[in-house]
């Protein structure tokens, strides 16, 4: 672990490799998995209001869903996460019939210039995980068996976490915090290169 400013950062950012492989995997993470995708509570409202711009991308029943519970709910673990439905698809999913993917529909009307919110920066941010703790927040990577195929890709192309996830952890933490990550890297990266 790395400490970088108010957050502890996990080696595995630095050793992993990651990249999302769409064509493969289909966007497997928007369906899979028991409980939404972890929202920053100023993340709701801007759901809310964006919803009227991907309302008709939305399958019926993530539709019905969003009427009777709203965009989020609390999981499990006292989390706000995304609100779900048949208890695994996001709400904000829908599947793309060019390319037989699943999507967001939030980052297709951001890419589309339709709206100014990208999508909920868990999601942005996966594979790792952000979790906040009284004195510090916990930056991990996440391992999960649907990501395979990112692995693969990852380390066919050389290409560790932190690298993969530069634009979302500047999102999260900010130039500053990143700069110091590629330091901290390159350290790393260093020490470790001693002993292989």
């Amino acid at each position: 672990m790395v400490e970088i400013k108010d957050t502890v950062v996990s080696f595995d950012l630095f050793e992993e490799r990651f990249c999302c492989d769409l064509d493969s995997c289909k966007g497997i993470c928007c369906v899979e998995g028991d409980c939404g995708a972890p929202l920053e509570i100023e993340e709701i409202g801007k759901i809310e209001e964006v919803l009227p711009e991907i309302w008709d991308m939305l399958p019926e029943k993530s539709r019905k869903v969003i009427d009777e519970q709203g965009v989020a709910y609390i999981d499990p673990e006292g989390e706000m996460v995304t609100s779900i439905v048949d208890s695994k698809d996001c709400v904000f999913a829908f599947h793309d019939k060019e390319d037989g993917c699943c999507k967001c529909a939030i980052e297709k009307a951001y890419r589309e210039g339709k709206i100014d919110f990208m999508k909920p920066v868990s999601c942005h941010l996966y594979p790792v995980r952000v979790k906040k703790y009284e004195k510090f927040t916990a930056v991990n990577y996440h391992r999960w068996d649907v990501c395979q195929c990112a692995v693969r890709k990852g380390c066919a192309l050389k290409l560790p976490v932190y690298k993969f996830l530069k634009e979302p952890l500047i999102r999260r933490f900010g130039e500053d915090w990143y700069k110091e990550l590629e330091l901290a890297a390159d350290a790393y990266e260093k020490q470790f290169s001693q002993f292989k």
